[in-house]
């Protein structure tokens, strides 16, 4: 394969594929641009970096877009050309707004220029079993997810003219979906050190504090990189982060360790510089803020220094402290407090209710804590 030169366009060696990102700077995604993943290297994924690239000057110049297509009316793309222009769309998180546009990929070449309530069941089930064997099960998994969604908003445009379809005519409602196997990979506590100790000793300051603070709070990868001064509140012995997760926009407060709490002194120390409120706190041995790609594959590093054999990710943390929790007595209010997502039993309601409980999520460090002794001496005891 050879190279070409496309501005923004990165392409990451991941599981063995070489994948395509159009990656924008900060001053763009300001003005609404995202990551997008562009699939497999290659002539399409070329294609749609040099299609990213033009919205971007088209935007820059103060002009509309002239490459966005021209969809027949009632058709399934305009229906989401209509739905991208609505203020429902520019509330969606940055991260749902890529997960529709992955969607739309594999979506707009079959069904952009179709009424949609001209496709019938024969048509969709190809197309998701030809996806499958495409794209795998978890890209045709998100696809259909976003079909669906996006046949519910076409049928709530369809009150006049066009008509798109009726949201209960949807033909994807008799193809079962494949569901991606989930992941079930799980860390301890001593684990997790093993690697924090040994990414502080390799110059990945910034890394160790992350992860300490991942284990801690049960952030994400994307909350626990984003964070920045400004959201360090005194609650608690060592204090605490409070955040809006970047996915949901769902408040949380994630509390810190005495050994998060030292690491993070020590890595401001070693900067030498105050950091500003809206800044990213931690930063790659090169002095940029972690980003997505960045922070895997830091970790990626460490982890293979640690075990060359160690396959887990850092996705794995939140998953690995919901279960500690568990096993040490927290109840699933108060994991779903800890969580900020939708754990417990009516949490719409108890969202809207109630504001996030320090002492709940404080319920759930006590809980953890009680798992890992019960684990400490069992361990002690072989």
């Amino acid at each position: 394969m050879g190279t070409v030169k496309i501005p923004y366009l990165v392409v990451r060696e991941r599981h063995g594929k070489r994948l395509a990102y159009w990656c924008p700077t900060p001053k763009m995604k300001a003005a609404g641009f995202s990551l997008i993943a562009l699939g497999p290297d290659g002539p399409d994924a070329w294609r749609d970096a040099r299609t990213w690239n033009e919205r971007w000057q088209a935007h820059r110049k103060g002009v509309k877009a002239a490459e966005k297509p021209k969809w027949p009316r009632g058709s399934l793309g305009e229906a989401y050309d209509r739905y991208r222009a609505t203020e429902g769309w520019n509330r969606k998180q940055a991260r749902t707004r890529e997960d529709w546009e992955r969607g739309w990929r594999y979506i707009a070449p079959i069904f952009g220029d179709v009424a949609p309530h001209t496709v019938d069941y024969d048509l969709i089930d190809a197309w998701y079993a030809d996806l499958i064997e495409s794209a795998g099960v978890r890209e045709a998994h998100r696809a259909m997810k976003i079909w669906r969604a996006l046949w519910v908003v076409a049928a709530a445009m369809s009150g006049g003219r066009p008509f798109y379809c009726a949201r209960g005519a949807d033909p994807s409602l008799g193809v079962r979906r494949v569901t991606p196997k989930a992941r079930a990979a799980i860390w301890q506590e001593h684990e997790l050190r093993r690697i924090i100790h040994r990414a502080w000793r390799e110059g990945y300051r910034g890394l160790a504090c992350l992860v300490s603070i991942m284990w801690d709070t049960a952030f994400s990868p994307v909350d626990a990189r984003s964070l920045t001064a400004g959201q360090l509140v005194r609650v608690g012995r060592f204090g605490a982060f409070e955040i809006g997760r970047a996915k949901t926009g769902q408040a949380a407060i994630g509390t810190l360790s005495r050994r998060s709490a030292v690491l993070m002194r020590a890595y401001l120390e070693g900067l030498g510089l105050r950091p500003l409120p809206s800044t990213p706190l931690f930063r790659t041995r090169e002095g940029a803020p972690y980003r997505k790609n960045s922070l895997a594959e830091d970790f990626r590093d460490l982890r293979r220094l640690v075990d060359p054999k160690e396959t887990r990710q850092m996705l794995d943390i939140r998953r690995s402290v919901a279960i500690e929790a568990r096993a040490g007595g927290a109840s699933r209010e108060h994991l779903g407090a800890k969580l900020a997502n939708s754990i417990a039993a009516n949490a719409e309601l108890e969202r809207t209710y109630q504001p996030v409980d320090i002492n709940a999520v404080q319920a759930v460090d006590r809980a953890r804590l009680n798992a890992r002794r019960r684990a400490r001496a069992t361990r002690a005891s072989k």
